[in-house]
C-alpha cells in the first residue's frame, strides 16, 4: 500500500470524497509506474480541481447527479495501453461538481481551466474562441465541462476539456458542432462524421501536445460490429483500422460472437447481435485543417453493461490487451489500487473498453476505471460464455490479490 505523501489529506474517522481519491490516485500512479513525487504533486492537483466538494463526508449523497460516472462520483479513471511501455493514467473530472446550477457549473469548470493554464503555461485560446457556443446563459443537457488531466512524468499533466454540444439545446447540437470545427480551422470536418444517434461531447486538447487534437464524440445505439466498422474515416476511409480488426474488438469487448446472442444482445437474423442497452461511443479526432479527414479514430464499448460482473469485464479486458501484445499487469493492479472488493461482488468498477488508432501511431487500448467512491453496483444475472484459458488465469490471479 501506498504511504500518503505530504500535502494529502490522511484518513480519518470521517471519509471525504478527497481523501478516498486522493489515495486512489496515490496507488494508480504507483501502479502506473509514477515516481513518488509525481504521485504526490498530482494527487494535489486532483484535489484543488475538486475544489470544495473535496472536504464532502462520504457519508452523505453525491453534490449532485453527476453525469460522470453511474454512482455520480464526479471522477474516473483510465489506463491507456500500448506495448512495451507503462501505461497512461488519466483522470476525468468534473471540477464544477456542486455548483447551483448547470450555469456555475460550467463558470467554475472555466475558472478552474484558466488557472491551470496560468500556472502551468499553457494557452486557452482556443476554449475562449468556443465559450459563447457551449456556455449560454440557461444551459441545457447533462454537463457543462469536464477535465481530463493526463499523468506524465514531471508532475506537469496534460490538460483535455470535454464540452456538451447540446448546451443550447439537443436540436441545436450539430449546429453548435458544425460552427465549433469551423472556428478553429476545421471547416470541412462535419461533413467527414459518419451518422450517430447524438453528438455525446465536444473534446479539446489544451497546453503541451505534440499533435493537439480537436475530438468529436458520438452515441450509437444498438450498433452491431458490422456497423461499427464502418464508422471510421480516418484516412478518408482507407488509412484507418481495418473492418475486421474493430469488428474482432467490439465482439472481445461486447462478450458475443457470431453465434452467440447473450449479455444484452440483440441478434439481427441470427447474427451480428447488436448492442441495445447502453450506447456504443465512436471518436473522431481532428489535427490538421486541409483535408477535413480525422486523423484519429476510437471505439468505446460499455462493457459495464453487456458482463454480469467485473470478473467477466476484466477478462475481456485481458483477452483485447493480449491480442495487442499487452501485459495486462499494470490493470490488475490498477483494479486493486481503486478497490479491495472481489470482482465477482459488482459491475462497473470496469466501465468502458476502448480502442484507439491515430495515424502513425501503434493502437492503443484504454480501460475506464470507476471511482465507486458512493455506491458498488450489484452483478446482475446476465448470462458469460465461457472464458478463454489465458482469461480465466487472469481472473484467478485478481481474485486471489483482492
Amino acid at each position: 500500500m501506498t504511504a500518503i505523501r505530504p500535502g494529502v489529506p490522511k484518513a480519518t474517522g470521517v471519509e471525504t470524497l478527497g481523501g478516498h481519491t486522493a489515495r486512489q490516485v496515490l496507488r494508480l500512479c504507483e501502479a502506473a509506474g509514477l515516481n513518488g513525487a509525481d504521485s504526490a504533486a498530482y494527487a494535489r492537483t486532483v484535489l484543488a480541481a475538486l475544489g470544495p466538494v473535496a472536504e464532502r463526508s462520504l457519508a452523505l449523497p453525491p453534490p449532485d447527479r453527476s453525469f460522470l460516472s453511474d454512482d455520480h462520483t464526479p471522477v474516473e479513471f483510465s489506463l491507456a495501453f500500448v506495448p512495451d511501455a507503462d501505461p497512461t493514467l488519466r483522470v476525468l473530472l468534473e471540477p464544477g461538481c456542486g455548483a447551483d446550477s448547470l450555469e456555475e457549473n460550467g463558470r467554475t469548470g472555466l475558472r478552474i481551466v484558466r488557472e491551470m493554464a496560468r500556472r502551468w503555461g499553457f494557452s486557452t485560446a482556443r476554449l475562449d474562441e468556443l465559450e459563447d457556443l457551449f456556455f449560454p446563459p440557461d444551459p441545457e443537457g447533462p454537463l457543462a465541462l469536464w477535465c481530463a488531466l493526463e499523468l506524465v512524468p514531471g508532475g506537469v499533466p496534460r490538460v483535455k476539456v470535454y464540452l456538451n454540444p447540446a448546451a443550447s439545446g439537443q436540436e441545436r447540437s450539430a449546429d453548435t458542432v458544425r460552427e465549433a470545427l469551423r472556428r478553429l480551422g476545421h471547416k470541412q470536418a462535419f461533413e467527414a462524421l459518419p451518422e450517430g444517434d447524438r453528438h455525446l461531447f465536444f473534446a479539446l486538447d489544451l497546453g503541451d501536445w505534440e499533435e493537439p487534437r480537436v475530438k468529436v464524440y458520438l452515441a450509437h445505439h444498438d450498433l452491431s460490429a458490422a456497423e461499427a466498422a464502418g464508422l471510421s474515416r480516418v484516412g478518408g476511409g482507407t488509412g484507418g483500422p481495418g473492418q475486421p480488426e474493430v469488428k474482432r474488438f467490439f465482439a472481445m469487448a461486447a462478450g458475443h460472437d457470431t453465434d452467440t446472442d447473450a449479455d444484452g444482445l440483440e441478434a439481427e437474423d441470427g447474427q451480428d447481435p447488436r448492442l441495445g442497452r447502453r450506447p456504443v461511443q465512436s471518436c473522431h479526432a481532428f489535427t490538421e485543417t486541409a483535408t477535413g479527414r480525422p486523423s484519429g479514430f476510437t471505439l468505446y464499448i460499455p462493457v459495464r453493461d453487456y458482463a454480469p460482473h467485473d470478473g467477466e469485464a476484466l477478462d475481456r479486458a485481458v483477452a483485447v490487451l493480449d491480442r495487442y501484445g499487452v501485459d495486462p499487469a499494470p490493470l490488475l493492479r490498477s483494479l486493486s489500487a481503486v478497490t479491495p472488493r472481489r470482482l465477482q461482488d459488482g459491475v462497473g468498477l470496469i466501465a468502458y473498453l476502448g480502442l484507439a488508432h491515430q495515424q502513425g501511431r501503434p493502437p492503443r487500448v484504454t480501460a475506464y476505471i470507476s471511482s465507486e467512491a458512493y455506491e458498488v453496483k450489484p452483478p446482475t444475472a446476465l448470462p458469460t460464455l465461457p472464458a478463454v484459458p489465458s482469461q480465466r488465469r487472469a481472473a484467478r490471479r485478481v481474485a486471489g490479490s483482492g
